[in-house]
């Protein structure tokens, strides 16, 4: 069987750099090419297992450059794109969201039309040869919004952005979705809750506990640390995104949640307690926590239904909070102790 090649965007990434290897194990016949800026979450040592792999190529790039984006479909004829690649950090983007509105809206809208221009000839008339070519986006369960004290998003839940980043993914899920309903293009979507595990970026909330804690440094938490996500291990999400590529319907969108809702502070809480277990010091690490102002526009509540997938494609999250997060804890030790 001839391989197809597959464009995966942002891959040295945190949710990247664990789907590729994933996906490879699982693809036999898949060549992926792997198209990165390396911006600052992106890091070639997340994939380093991958060095000597004949199935894997990576190119550095923006995906805000047209002409490589036409020149790298010329020279591979992708079968498949998983779009990945954003500018991810909301505190960042409250800071510079000119960058957020370039990769996130522009960026994607790049990737699809010249996607579009490759596998059809016109609106939902399809090339010869090209009839499963398929364009997953990755997108986050901020464009949602904030919930309350109770309720779940559902794909129903009406788009309610607060912040400059999660607003430039609603952006870019409207794109995706516009395509699908002008031109017949046979996209996905995917929207994620809070992800953790390996390879995350150290400034995200997980890392930061866990460096400063055993840097014997304050850990920060926002606000009264009551805000609340709903936690997905990543390689769980990495099987979500892998059956959706799959078998999801084309059109549709699908939430991928681990239905492991816990507040900051239980956050914080659980992983000092496993420190104080595995790398005890005088006292313990719940001694460093310490609360900061928080940030503009901080969402209280999120916390995804998950049950299409799981009904429709047999997903499931094998992992709970407190199983992940004892393997999350043990992957960083041994990164901060090199």
């Amino acid at each position: 069987m001839k391989p197809n090649h597959v464009l995966i965007t942002g891959g040295a990434g945190f949710i990247g750099s664990n789907f590729i290897p994933y996906f490879l194990e699982t693809n036999p016949y898949i060549k992926v090419i792997n198209l990165d800026n390396l911006s600052y979450a992106g890091n070639l040592l997340n994939l380093i297992k991958l060095k000597d792999c004949s199935d894997y190529t990576f190119v550095k790039g923006d995906i805000c450059d047209r002409n490589l984006i036409v020149s790298l479909f010329k020279k591979y004829n992708f079968k498949g794109v998983i779009h990945f690649a954003a500018e991810s950090h909301v505190d960042n983007s409250i800071t510079n969201p000119d960058a957020f509105i370039q990769t996130n809206i522009f960026g994607t809208f790049n990737l699809l039309d010249v996607a579009k221009k490759h596998w059809m000839k016109g609106p939902n008339e399809i090339k010869q040869g090209y009839e499963n070519c398929r364009f997953h986006h990755i997108s986050t369960d901020e464009v949602y919004g904030t919930l309350g004290e109770t309720g779940l998003f559902t794909e129903q839940t009406p788009y309610a952005p607060n912040s400059p980043y999660s607003a430039s993914k609603a952006s870019s899920d409207f794109i995706i979705r516009s395509y699908f309903h002008t031109y017949g293009m046979n996209v996905v979507t995917t929207n994620c809750s809070n992800n953790y595990g390996p390879k995350q970026h150290d400034e995200k909330l997980i890392p930061t506990i866990i460096r400063k804690a055993i840097n014997g440094q304050p850990i920060p938490i926002y606000g009264d640390g009551k805000n609340i996500r709903d936690w997905l291990y990543v390689l769980d999400h990495c099987k979500g995104i892998d059956l959706v590529y799959k078998k999801g319907e084309s059109g549709e969108t699908y939430n991928i949640g681990g239905n492991n809702e816990r507040d900051n502070m239980y956050i914080v809480n659980t992983i000092c307690d496993i420190l104080d277990n595995l790398a005890p010091k005088e006292e313990s690490y719940k001694k460093l926590i310490s609360f900061v102002s928080d940030r503009p526009g901080h969402d209280f509540r999120y916390a995804i239904d998950a049950s299409k997938i799981e009904n429709e494609l047999g997903w499931k999250a094998n992992e709970n909070f407190e199983s992940g997060i004892k393997k999350t804890i043990n992957w960083y030790l041994d990164k901060y102790k090199k």
